[in-house]
Parts: C-alpha cells; structure tokens; sequence
C-alpha cells in the first residue's frame, strides 16, 4: 500500500513536470528516455485534434476504435491536456459531452486553458485518481484512455471503477502498455522505466483477465504494436551482454488497443 502510494506520488510528479514544460516523451516524459515518441499515434489528421493538447503522451489512438457516436458521454481516463477528449468532441458532437480525469492540477490547468481558447461548452475536466473516478455510476457511453492505466498500480480496482461508471450496453477502448514474457529485473525495478510505462506493464494474459474478472464481455484487440526499446535506453540498464540476451529472449513489449463491453 505505502509502495502503491510513492508509485502514484511519482507519476503525479512526473506528469506535472510535463504539463508545465510541454516537453514531447512517451508516457512519463523522462529526459533520460529519448525516442519513445516511437510509440505515438500522429494524431495530426483527427478531426477535432488540437496541437497545444498533444503532449505525445500516448502510445495508440483509442478514440479511433471506440466507436464514438454522436450524442454519446464519453469519459477520458488520465486525460492530460485534453488531446483525446478534443477528439472525442468532434465526434459526439453538440449533443454529446465529454469529461476528462486525471489526477495532475497541472494537467487540468493545462486542458482547462486549452478547452477555453475553444469555447467549448460540453467538455469538461475533473481532478480525481482512476481508482476513484469521480463520476456516478453508468453515467458513460463509452470510455477511452490512453498509455494511463498500466500507471496505475491497482489495476483490477481502476478496471472496477471502469467498469461501474460506464451505462450497460456500453464500452471501452484503451491503448496500454504490456509485455509478454519476463522483463530483466533491471528494467522492471526502474522507477524512470516505469515513468515510461514499459515496467508498470503487466503480462498481456495478465490484463485480459483483469478485464474479463470485472465483468467485461466480448473483449477484442483492434491493434498491437511492438515496442521496441532503443539501445541508447537499455544501456541505462543493461550490460551489454544482458542486451543481447533480451534482444534474442524473444521477450515483447507492445501497445494495445482494446475494447470490452458491459451487458
């Protein structure tokens, strides 16, 4: 519990640093961690993409597998400066709303200041953890997230509150970080690898389970890409020798989008 709490005082950290600074690197955006922006989606050509809002924090493009319709609530989980939810607006329509959650002031300051250039009357931002959601039961159509919830160290209670938020008939879409097969040790204990969402994975199996422990049905994965770490990263961490032993141990880091559904 205490480790679960530094993790998330981390995170917290890492991200309000991003938020004030802008700087551009995956999912935790240490210094150290360069070229992980391989693992982002070009949001460029979505309709509703804002360029303020894209901090290159993501690691896929869930709203393009959600299945948004117009009119739909649709909740963002770890939604930054607002790149999603801006997307996620263009497709709802006026008729629809969106709500983002994160738990950085400095990110809601930072989507609140963007959603005000826009005019939008229908998006909104809240300051609250994704183990506790701060929204009432079935209030979304869908719900999307983005490279957030493999930062979380209580998994299966965020998927729980996941899934208790969303209407029945509803759904989910994520992009997240897993892994299949066993990281090096190294790698897993490194608070900055994990800032840069590869050792807050969990095996893939792993997360499927979770999803279908909750209560989530016909569970599908729209798209998967490997992650391949840079050289300059593993030597951070590794021996030379311990790189090419995880080079030829067949050992996958991936992005995932995902979708499940309540009944």
């Amino acid at each position: 519990m205490e480790n679960d709490k530094k993790v998330k005082e981390m995170v917290k950290d890492k991200y309000a640093e991003l938020a004030i600074k802008s700087q551009s690197c995956c999912c935790g955006g240490s210094s150290k961690i360069v070229g992980y922006t391989i693992m982002q989606d070009e949001y460029d050509s979505q309709k509703g993409y804002v360029p303020e809002a894209d901090l290159k924090l993501g690691c896929g493009m869930p709203t393009e597998y959600a299945g948004i319709k117009e009119g739909d609530t649709v909740v963002d989980l770890g939604s930054g400066a607002g790149n999603d939810v801006f997307v996620a607006r263009a497709l709802v329509g006026e008729k629809g709303n969106v709500i983002g959650i994160d738990f950085t002031p400095e990110m809601i300051a930072k989507a609140e200041k963007n959603k005000n250039k826009l005019g939008y009357n229908n998006v909104e931002f809240r300051l609250g953890e994704i183990e506790a959601i701060p929204l009432n039961d079935n209030t979304a159509n869908v719900v999307v997230s983005n490279c957030v919830l493999n930062l979380v160290p209580n998994k299966e209670k965020a998927f729980n509150e996941m899934f208790r938020i969303i209407k029945s008939g509803g759904h989910f879409c994520v992009s997240d970080i897993v892994i299949r097969g066993n990281l090096p040790a190294e790698l897993k204990k490194s608070a900055e690898m994990y800032a840069g969402c590869v050792a807050g994975a969990i095996q893939q199996e792993d997360y499927i389970g979770l999803l279908k422990n909750v209560g989530f049905v016909n569970i599908e994965i729209k798209k998967t890409k490997t992650i391949e770490l840079p050289d300059e990263v593993l030597t951070q961490y590794l021996s030379s020798d311990q790189i090419q032993e995880f080079r030829t141990s067949k050992v996958g880091i991936f992005s995932i989008t995902v979708v499940g559904y309540k009944n």
